[in-house]
């Protein structure tokens, strides 16, 4: 098997009408922030049974893969790639990471970074003391590689490890589109779960400058009250 028969897979399970509604949804029409886009109308349950079912591949094929214009077929790409770093030995796993950050921009919606980045680049890191790849994303002009820069770091806070998701944080406060404002305050709202104090104690000091999308998220499982108490200050 090779790339070919995973396009071929997702093609026969193609929805034109389904893929009118997730052109709308992902937002590919014209000076949106995925214009070009092509999408065929796959569910991502259906685009996970295709990898299951697929063989490893080598990088190459991943590669074509990762070019196509449709974007369940680089998501189907993308989910290879976390397939395979799960059974990867280590050297491996440093190919899949590099590769993965390569490609990075073929990750061009939101969908793309949310359901790959955590278990291929959160998980490399996650005993790695040397992060600077993030912060080198989060300083990247392009909107996909700051979002992988920061939900990356939900394998972190997996492990109650915070530090990286409140830096990050702090680096996109500032940021102007809303996809990033939703996913700074997802991360906060994850790292809360974990430890309200820490969550408090960011908010505390930055809740003046945050965009509201990004406070209404990282709040969104605070008591009513709390939640009115950070909204009106």
């Amino acid at each position: 098997m090779n790339a070919e028969f995973v396009i071929q897979e997702l093609l026969s399970v193609a929805n034109p009408e389904k893929a009118q509604f997730l052109s709308r949804f992902f937002k590919i029409g014209k000076g949106q922030y995925a214009e070009g886009d092509v999408m065929l109308g796959i569910v991502v349950p259906l685009i996970r049974d295709v990898v299951k079912k697929t063989p490893k591949l080598p990088l190459s094929e991943i590669q074509i893969l990762l070019d196509s214009e449709y974007h369940e077929v680089r998501l189907a790409g993308l989910l290879l790639l976390v397939k395979q770093f799960k059974k990867a030995n280590a050297d491996e796993q440093k190919a899949i990471f590099d590769f993965y950050l390569q490609n990075a921009k073929r990750a061009n919606n939101w969908d793309l970074v949310d359901v790959t980045c955590r278990d291929v680049i959160g998980l490399y890191l996650l005993d790695k003391t040397d992060r600077s790849v993030l912060y080198r994303l989060a300083e990247s002009e392009n909107l996909w590689e700051q979002r992988i820069a920061i939900v990356t770091t939900w394998m972190f806070i997996k492990y109650g490890q915070f530090d990286d998701t409140l830096l990050l944080s702090e680096k996109l406060l500032s940021h102007k589109h809303d996809l990033m404002h939703k996913a700074v305050g997802w991360m906060l709202r994850e790292v809360g779960k974990k430890d309200r104090i820490v969550l408090i104690e960011f908010l505390e000091k930055h809740h003046k400058n945050m965009p509201r999308t990004a406070l209404r998220y990282a709040i969104e499982h605070f008591s009513p009250e709390k939640r009115a108490y950070f909204m009106k200050k």
